[in-house]
């Protein structure tokens, strides 16, 4: 009996052993932790986001987490604290996130991002047909740390004599995201707004806009804007990051197939000086 016994404790010894080193094996693995700007449909990015993370886990053999964030300036703050590694941000967030970590890098983007454009649009019957008919309308940015939807659209504005915060129809508005702008406009709860192309144009193409309804009065002309930026400091752990983001295709994930893009290629910190510089001109940063 006494044989019994000691012969299970054993087995039992083991099996734990076992179970002891397979967690330790997981939790061996390096845990990352990435963000993205909730410029969109908060459900389509959080899925999409979700697959991403699955699909670079897999790519580097590290952990990643996705944490979603409540709007822009969450995003900046939990990575200058830190708690996000790896955010795909605006040209505006990610100058504000680089600022305040000096360290961090600009890697990838898409090829859309090199000549990127924003778009004006306005009710069919408003009479507007220019940035100049802006003048003394209501109007609808998107978030007010959006690079294409608002700090580039209000650069344009002002450059066409039309300053936002005295010559619309009372203050701006700010929606919060680029599909809610169009929304505001087609609804008629703000005769124009401004918004990032590829969305307007997704927007479009799957009929989720009346265009019978809204029409594009203005099309800027390009800058920088979205990116991938890291905060890591092991330069192998970095590039295995950095191989695997640029190495995807639209097969890989769904994140692809929301940012409309059939890949992502290199960038650096400094193709978003002039999105720097022109903040610090309308002092929406020091």
């Amino acid at each position: 009996m006494k044989k019994l016994i000691i012969l299970a404790a054993l087995l039992l010894i083991t099996a734990l052993s076992g179970c002891s080193g397979d967690n330790s094996e997981e939790t061996k693995k390096e845990t990352i932790k990435i963000g993205a700007i909730p410029d969109q449909n908060a459900a389509d990015l959080n899925r999409s986001m979700e697959d991403f993370a699955k699909d670079l886990g897999k790519k580097t053999g590290m952990n990643v987490e996705y944490v979603p964030s409540v709007d822009y300036s969450a995003l900046v703050t939990a990575f200058q604290r830190g708690e996000i590694q790896l955010a795909w941000f605006g040209g505006l967030t990610g100058v504000q996130a680089r600022n305040s970590v000096p360290e961090a890098e600009a890697f990838a983007q898409r090829p859309i991002d090199e000549k990127f454009k924003s778009v004006f649009i306005a009710q069919k019957d408003s009479g507007i047909d220019s940035l100049e008919d802006l003048k003394g309308k209501s109007f609808t940015f998107g978030s007010e740390s959006s690079t294409s939807g608002h700090l580039m659209p209000r650069y344009f504005m002002m450059e066409a004599g039309i300053d936002p915060d005295q010559d619309l129809d009372g203050k701006p508005n700010y929606s919060g995201s680029h599909d809610k702008t169009y929304k505001l406009v087609e609804s008629g709860a703000y005769e124009s707004g401004a918004l990032n192309i590829s969305v307007w144009e997704a927007a479009v193409k799957e009929g989720k806009v009346d265009e019978s309804k809204v029409k594009v009065i203005y099309t800027t002309p390009e800058y920088f804007d979205y990116n991938w930026t890291v905060n890591i400091a092991d330069e192998e752990t970095k590039k295995k990051i950095k191989d695997a983001i640029l190495s995807m295709t639209k097969e890989d994930n769904e994140i692809m197939e929301l940012l409309q893009t059939d890949q992502f290629i290199e960038t650096n910190n400094e193709n978003y000086k002039a999105i720097e510089e022109v903040a610090k001109q309308l002092k929406i940063i020091k």
